[in-house]
């Protein structure tokens, strides 16, 4: 795999940081001397920041448990032969536990914190120049906050340690913080902090934190506080669990901020959808995602030149096939090009032909039989996952019959050719406008806003009409909205934690998930469901548990309820 890098890809300062990755708050002696090399020279001052974007993608990240990443947590996608012990095995079958989960969560970010900690402490008094100094330090307490979503979005409320640097020989004694507390950290440093930072970044500032970002990241906090899982539907149902994993008390109002917070972005009109139906239907939606500066991202992890996910999710025969499969789940999930749901008898859905007339979007998502796809020696060449064909076919190079398309560019062949500029979408303008519509929804109802919204990614989609159905009430639009987070926002990070912040999951993640075996009989394809991996999913999955070794350290840190 390829390093994530930002900017100008200096490698993360690991020997100036002073704590290693895995362990809560993991302490290793840092000398002054050290410390005074560091923040006396400018360079390094800024190299040490830099060194602390560089796990900001983290979570997204595909290659996250063995290269399953979250898509195959959830209902998405299954993950890559493995054993029984692999992370997402463990997710998909609630087999896992506080001894067993993996600690990245934990150990990732308060590692980054600390650093966020030492830089505000001795940045200060680096010889940066004072206009550098103001939105570097800025910078670092956006990144500090971003950790922080984090770990709120993995654990719920989690310590707040403030500036506080622990030594190697102090004991870890910490408690954690409630939800709401968290919530309102986070919320008030985005909004200390926007204005200190610039409206856009340029040159080889481009990929560092912006005004806009802060926002986005605000909004994405609220709407997390105003769903179901964190608005007074915890799990847990007695104190002190109860404030630690959200409002105890639910109010709707909550849905207002999370509204304003979005509508605020959208109204900076700095950020849109990178749209074009000209070249080809969706043709935008394909091509924003091999776009290494674009007016979409509002976030993004910077990567060197990579062709990375290519070499991982093409299929076999383009010198691939090791990723996760999308389940059938998911495919069913894109409606026809007229917007319609293959399950309405008027879509014009063929199970004959399951393929033909489907939102643009699902080819640039997902392969599937017959899919056109660039191989080494020359042009597009058909896929074939029909039984029998020893590379790309089921049960040989894909365990669903499908394989993932997003975010490739298609002219790039990992056993051969090429590299792309793509960037990891953290937080996207498409995002921002489902967040709105969301959070409107939720309060107002499907007022003409909402509409419109989702209207313009549709219409985006290459969607022929791209309109909603006039008339749909808020259950109606709910569901609407949730199903366009689920195909829009497809293996970026965000259905594992949809499902679960609408708490939803013991629908959604409790069932088996499925495949589809395709057979050839002369020119003739026929379509057969198969099960792929029974998913279970227990009430206390919704969030994750501390690592059992942090509860061991820390006795005053309190097990999340179920675990």
């Amino acid at each position: 795999m390829i390093k994530s890098t930002i900017v100008t890809g200096i490698i993360i300062l690991g020997c100036l940081v002073a704590c290693k990755k895995g362990d809560f708050l993991d302490k290793t002696a840092t000398s002054d001397l050290t410390e005074r090399s560091v923040f006396s020279d400018s360079t390094r001052t800024m190299q040490f920041l830099t060194g602390i974007y560089a796990d900001i993608g983290f979570s997204f990240n595909p290659f996250r448990f063995g290269g399953a990443g979250l898509e195959a947590a959830c209902d998405e996608a299954e993950g890559p032969a493995s054993a029984s012990a692999s992370a997402y095995i463990q997710w998909a079958g609630a087999s896992v536990n506080a001894s067993s989960v993996t600690g990245d969560a934990w150990g990732v970010c308060y590692a980054n914190i600390r650093r966020v900690n030492l830089f505000l402490q001795h940045a200060p008094q680096s010889p940066i120049t004072p206009a550098l100094k103001i939105t570097a330090l800025a910078e670092a307490r956006f990144l500090r906050a971003w950790y922080y979503f984090n770990l709120l979005k993995h654990y719920g409320g989690v310590p707040l340690i403030g500036d506080t640097i622990y030594s190697a020989d102090a004991p870890i004694t910490v408690k954690r913080n409630t939800f709401e507390e968290c919530v309102n950290y986070i919320v008030g440093e985005c909004d200390a902090i926007t204005p200190l930072l610039p409206a856009s970044q340029f040159t080889v500032n481009f990929g560092r934190i912006t005004s806009g970002a802060c926002m986005a990241l605000k909004a994405r906090v609220l709407l997390y506080a105003a769903s179901p899982l964190f608005n007074g539907e915890q799990v847990a149902t007695s104190e002190p669990l109860r404030s630690l994993t959200g409002y105890p008390v639910a109010d709707p109002q909550r849905w207002r901020l999370a509204a304003d917070a979005a509508k605020a972005v959208i109204d900076l009109n700095r950020y849109k959808l990178n749209e074009d139906n000209t070249t080809a239907p969706g043709y935008g939606f394909y091509k924003l995602f091999t776009l290494r500066k674009n007016d979409e991202y509002i976030l993004q992890e910077m990567r060197a030149a990579n062709r990375e996910l290519e070499g991982m999710w093409l299929p076999p025969s383009r010198g691939a096939g090791d990723g996760s499969n999308p389940y059938l789940e998911l495919a069913e999930a894109f409606p026809m090009r007229n917007g319609k749901p293959i399950t309405d008898p008027t879509s014009g859905y063929d199970p004959a032909n399951p393929y033909h007339n489907r939102d643009p979007r699902f080819d640039y998502t997902i392969i599937r039989n017959e899919s056109m796809i660039w191989r080494n020696n020359g042009p597009k060449q058909p896929v074939y996952t029909y039984t029998g064909e020893p590379q790309d076919g089921i049960y040989a190079g894909t365990l669903t019959g499908f394989y993932i398309n997003k975010m490739l560019q298609e002219d790039i062949v990992p056993n051969n050719f090429g590299q792309t500029q793509r960037c990891y979408p953290l937080i996207r303008y498409a995002g921002i406008l489902l967040d709105y519509a969301e959070a409107l929804n939720e309060i107002d109802g499907p007022v003409p806003a909402v509409y419109n919204a989702v209207q313009a990614i549709r219409k985006r989609a290459g969607l022929q009409p791209y309109e909603l159905t006039a008339g749909l009430n808020k259950e109606q639009m709910r569901s609407a909205i949730q199903n366009e987070r689920r195909i829009e926002l497809a293996f970026e990070e965000q259905r594992f934690w949809d499902v679960r912040r609408w708490k939803i999951a013991e629908r959604t993640d409790n069932k088996p998930m499925h495949g589809q075996e395709v057979t050839k009989n002369g020119a003739v394809y026929s379509y057969k469901t198969i099960e792929v991996r029974p998913h279970v999913f227990r009430p206390a999955m919704y969030l994750w548990p501390l690592p059992q070794g942090e509860l061991s350290k820390s006795p005053e840190l309190i097990q999340n309820t179920g675990w």
